[in-house]
């Protein structure tokens, strides 16, 4: 049984992708430092796999405390989420961003190379292409100039583990660009959890269902789209978390290499009809209204997987209204708890 690290595995996308781990026979071991997740997450994976995990509240910039856990776990891979993720933020704080988003990294790839381990599978993200100049976007499309440090963070993150991988041959890398993960797990036990106000629409979408926010405000109207409103690529968790996996296995099977593979549905969906295959998934109307555009959004962007599909035979399994349920049965718990 494997040993894989999940850095940031008690957060959203980490704690699908350790079940999934279990799931496939892997024996995961987490570091986080809980503060943008909760404990609940792990108790939750707990009464999913019926297996408790081993799980360090560690920094993953703090050297000699991750050294540690190393130490401990005969590790065979690495599948590295601990990042600062939220745009708005980055703006206001980039240093903070810079300092756990890029340094984060070093510092794990030093510790990794120290104990020989070769295998890292990255969180990376479509914002790296800004807005592309065709769709839909393949893995070759040019990286746009960053909206945002959180953008530049990622871009940079590929462009270190693209150089690291120059300088250690023996390195294995996978670089997942995600486009945006909704939903939750289907027994309820884990599911997005933002602490605040939520960045992303889907847990804006439940919560305002939900009572907990008295309005939904869609960002514009008046975009070059079928219905005004931006499209984006909306992609089941538990899919992003499969794709992990697969990563894996295709680093088993390809040793010494690194890739970049999409990982979205390959197709792009509208603010206003992911409002209307909620409404249909969950049987709740939505209070929203339509504001001014939101400075920083892209107008539409979503994948071409098809790489992904052949190289790491990998295929979303849920719809959008699977994805939307999900969302809603895990805050109807959240509602309970």
């Amino acid at each position: 049984m494997k040993s894989i690290l999940v850095t940031g595995g008690a957060g959203y996308i980490g704690s699908h992708t350790v079940v999934s781990l279990i799931e496939s026979g892997y024996q995961p071991v987490i570091v986080d430092t809980l503060e943008n997740s909760l404990p609940s997450a792990l108790q939750g994976i707990a009464e999913i796999t019926n297996t408790t995990i081993p799980f360090y509240q560690v920094d993953v910039s703090d050297k000699n405390s991750l050294k540690e856990v190393f130490a401990k776990h005969p590790l065979e891979g690495v599948i590295h989420f601990a990042a600062w993720k939220a745009v708005g933020e980055s703006v206001a704080e980039p240093l903070k961003y810079y300092h756990n988003n890029i340094q984060g990294l070093v510092v794990l790839l030093e510790v990794m190379r120290e104990f020989g381990v070769q295998d890292i599978v990255f969180s990376s993200s479509c914002t790296v292409y800004g807005q592309p100049d065709s769709l839909p976007v393949g893995e070759n499309a040019p990286l746009k100039q960053a909206e945002s440090p959180y953008g530049f963070t990622k871009q940079v993150g590929e462009q270190i583990l693209s150089d690291y991988h120059t300088a250690n041959k023996e390195s294995g890398i996978v670089l997942l660009r995600y486009f945006n993960p909704i939903g939750a797990h289907p027994s309820s036990a884990i599911g997005e959890l933002p602490l605040g106000t939520p960045n992303n629409l889907v847990p804006f979408i439940t919560q305002t269902a939900a009572g907990i926010r008295q309005q939904l405000t869609v960002f514009g109207s008046d975009y070059n789209t079928p219905d005004g409103t931006c499209i984006r690529d909306y992609i089941h968790v538990c899919d992003l978390a499969d794709a992990h996996v697969k990563a894996l296995e295709w680093l088993s099977n390809n040793p010494k290499k690194i890739d970049v593979f999409n990982v979205g549905t390959g197709r792009g969906n509208t603010v206003l009809e992911v409002i209307s295959a909620f409404e249909k998934a969950s049987g709740q109307k939505l209070n929203y209204s339509i504001g001014e555009r939101r400075a920083g959004d892209v107008e539409q962007v979503f994948a071409d997987n098809a790489k992904a599909t052949s190289e790491l035979k990998w295929k979303a399994k849920y719809s959008l209204e699977d994805c939307l349920l999900h969302a809603w049965q895990w805050q109807e718990k959240l509602k309970e708890a």
